[in-house]
């Protein structure tokens, strides 16, 4: 007699293996609905760090990868909360779980880099509002409570903080993750002891005080990542560079001109999209999720021959990694060097003083590992107090990051063969 199989081919309670925490377990099928739907598989086709890869060619995981990851480490915070007598009903849970998990659902294509040219004034926080709005809709409610924490609006505050604070399961995921696939070792920190000090005071998140050496490390960590890969200069270069290439390509488009490009693309680039257009017109939203890495790198390398030599001149540079020189200083650059630089590449590129904004950058860059002004890190003490870790730490590192660095920048195109005498003056402006 055949033996009937017992298993359920309908379950969605799933693994998956993930290289930096092992297996991974999907706990609800909810969730598991949740992440199927195309707006949440988007995140697949969007890299957690834009053109890193371009230094660190590991650097290629994804917001999907990142997203998983934080569900993972939350879903251990909630366990370690409980064991030490603090309430979280299962409906908190859920919440909690879809808040980390679509804490990322509204980035655009390339992360940050584009945040704030494909739409206009709109953060990712709030696109990611939208969709998570949408999903409770289409999931007959079943996500409203996650908005609520995720827009910090529901009581207890402490959910909040686990998904959105100095001390989240974002930023301890995205440091081991992000050191693990550049292969920037620093950026290691000790999440399970962090997860396992987690406790609730008076309603806030805090670190019991045995765990101040593990949040000191995760401060360094986060400072030396910064330097070393969201902020590598060269990083910074290649990124300017793609602000540059889209803004142009929406210069022309809002002019008329025709581009090549996806539907989704050629909408973002021919008109000006703010909070309240997502808001009155629910059809933006779709055209949003229809966005990914893939239009902007598709469409740049067609661009390559477009007829407009400033799209076509960044296109180039880009798709072949002849990436811009950049300059870094801690004071500002003089005008007289700006100028200088300008001067330079007008000359050498034939181009009008108007387009000169796409090829010569200035800027600054700040790293605040841990910003006091923000919500604190706060440590509870063994007689029950609660203070800042800046005011307990024993070796002023903490006191020190707190700090932030400043530097400031100039990127600019350098040419082949030799470079005339006015560019080494500009070398010497410096």
């Amino acid at each position: 007699m055949k033996l009937q199989s017992k298993v359920n081919y309908n379950n969605k309670k799933k693994i998956v293996n993930d290289p930096v925490y092992g297996f991974i377990t999907i706990s609800q099928e909810i969730i598991f609905d949740v992440i199927e739907h195309p707006y949440f598989q988007r995140l697949r086709r969007i890299k957690q760090l834009g053109l890193t890869h371009l230094v660190y060619p590991g650097a290629i995981h994804t917001r999907f990868h990142h997203v998983i990851g934080a569900m993972h480490l939350m879903q251990k915070a909630i366990a370690i909360i409980r064991k030490k007598g603090h309430d979280v009903t299962e409906s908190e849970e859920r919440a909690v779980l879809f808040a980390i998990l679509l804490h990322d659902i509204g980035h655009g294509p390339f992360s940050h880099a584009l945040e704030h040219d494909i739409v206009s004034g709109v953060s990712h926080e709030e696109i990611s509002s939208f969709f998570i709005e949408r999903l409770s809709e289409e999931f007959d409610g079943e996500l409203d409570l996650a908005l609520q924490v995720f827009q910090d609006k529901y009581p207890k505050k402490f959910l909040h903080q686990l998904v959105s604070s100095q001390l989240d399961m974002d930023r301890m995921d995205y440091l081991n993750r992000d050191s693990f696939f550049t292969g920037v070792s620093e950026g290691v920190i000790g999440s399970d002891r962090i997860i396992e000090m987690l406790n609730v005071q008076d309603g806030d998140l805090v670190i019991e005080e045995k765990g101040i050496y593990s949040i000191e490390k995760f401060i360094v960590a986060r400072r030396l990542m910064y330097w070393q890969v969201y902020l590598h200069k060269t990083v910074v270069a290649a990124e300017f560079m793609l602000i540059h290439v889209l803004r142009r390509a929406k210069e022309l488009a809002m002019n008329g001109t025709d581009l090549f490009g996806s539907p989704a693309l050629l909408y973002f680039l021919t008109r000006n999209v703010s909070a309240e257009d997502f808001k009155s017109n629910p059809n933006i939203l779709d055209k949003f999720a229809a966005l990914d890495d893939f239009d902007i790198f598709g469409a740049i390398k067609v661009w390559q021959s477009h007829e407009d030599p400033t799209l076509s001149e960044l296109s180039k540079r880009l798709v072949q990694r002849d990436l811009f020189k950049i300059e870094i200083s801690r004071e500002p650059f003089s005008e007289e060097k700006i100028a200088a630089t300008k001067k330079y590449v007008m000359d050498k590129m034939n181009i009008p003083s108007e387009q000169i904004q796409h090829f010569v950058y200035t800027d600054q860059l700040t790293n605040n590992a841990y910003n006091i002004a923000r919500e604190n890190i706060n440590l509870l003490m063994k007689n029950g107090a609660v203070i800042d870790v800046s005011e307990a730490s024993d070796n002023l590192n903490i006191s020190a990051l707190s700090n932030p660095v400043e530097k400031y920048l100039l990127c600019y195109p350098i040419f082949k063969g030799s470079r005339p005498k006015q560019f080494t003056m500009i070398k010497d402006l410096s």
